[in-house]
């Protein structure tokens, strides 16, 4: 394999953040890839993923609080302004998830 000296520094950085040499490393990924175990995804996707992970974290956030809600049983009102931040996670979610499947779909 070939890499410009850009992309062997980010190889180079890569490896030794999971203490690896560049060709080991290269080599692991090459082989997850190949196995279907690492799926690459296209640099236009980045912001699908991103968008994920964030509403990922947006539905942890919503659990601890709806958690709160019912531990001391005066649920009233905030019950009704968490649900609304429950149904803008779930949206969320749901398009970056039918994102993803359509890029996957489109590379089978």
């Amino acid at each position: 394999m070939a890499f410009s000296p850009a992309e062997l520094a980010v190889v180079r950085a890569a490896a030794g953040r999971e203490g690896m040499s560049a060709a080991g490393w290269v080599g692991r990924q090459v082989m997850a890839v190949a196995q279907q175990v690492l799926v690459p995804v296209s640099a236009d996707r980045a912001d699908v993923l991103r968008e994920l992970v964030q509403a990922r974290a947006g539905l942890r956030e919503v659990a601890v609080r709806l958690d709160a809600l019912g531990a001391d049983g005066t649920a009233g009102a905030a019950l009704g302004e968490v649900l609304v931040d429950v149904r803008a996670a779930v949206v969320r979610v749901d398009v970056a998830t039918v994102a993803v499947m359509r890029e996957r779909r489109a590379r089978s």
